[in-house]
């Protein structure tokens, strides 16, 4: 396997390019808005390392919602964890490269404040939809999925972030599920969407891990 070459795909493969291999490609990073919050926390002395870690407390906050909140509580706490938890991720690494805060530990805290939240999130999840099991594979596929990529990566290939069901995905879906079971709750004081979600979530990730060992297969 010595003489192996970074995998690179075409446009929307999800496999990034060498030159950007281990960093997911995000487009939100050249919305304005962001850009001026990341300039501004990055003035203010605000490392990536400690962003990487409100990561973790966004999470927790959302997770706890879906556990002790009831409904609509429960879903709106979640989703606002969800969403300040992404926009940690994105601007933990424009911090780091963009406004040169880069640290030696940085590869490590961009790595594992990510499993913990995931696994913080669809633990409860599965909880707060009635089917625990379901929750903790969810997240053990979600470590999976960051495990085949970034494998890849140590092997000498570009690291892999196609989906179907890849981390912005995942917190895409909870997200979007989250909010219809406020509507499904308030209009017919049912509770499918929880389940729905953690089903969906636990399907394309399984899904997501097959395709990136195909991908890594091909490669070797």
């Amino acid at each position: 396997m010595g003489d192996a070459t970074p995998v690179s795909g075409p446009p929307n493969s999800g496999v990034a390019s060498p030159a950007s291999s281990d960093r997911r490609p995000i487009r939100t990073r050249d919305v304005r808005w962001v850009k001026s919050v990341a300039s501004f926390l990055a003035r203010g002395g605000v490392s990536p390392n400690q962003i990487s870690l409100m990561s973790i407390l966004a999470a927790g906050v959302g997770a706890a919602s879906l556990v002790f909140f009831s409904q609509p509580w429960n879903a709106i706490g979640c989703v606002c964890g969800v969403q300040i938890r992404l926009l940690c991720n994105l601007l933990d690494g424009m911090v780091a490269i963009e406004h040169g805060k880069q640290t030696p530990l940085g590869v490590l805290y961009n790595e594992l404040p990510d499993r913990v939240s995931d696994s913080v999130l669809f633990i409860a999840l599965g909880y707060a939809a009635g089917i625990p099991w379901l929750g903790w594979l969810t997240a053990l596929l979600a470590a999976l999925t960051a495990y085949i990529r970034v494998f890849g990566g140590a092997l000498g290939f570009a690291q892999d972030f196609r989906g179907p069901m890849a981390k912005q995905h995942r917190m895409a879906v909870l997200t979007v599920c989250c909010l219809l079971s406020i509507i499904e709750h308030l209009a017919f004081g049912t509770d499918h969407s929880l389940p729905t979600a953690c089903a969906l979530i636990a399907a394309g990730t399984l899904l997501t891990c097959w395709r990136r060992i195909g991908a890594l297969v091909r490669s070797l």
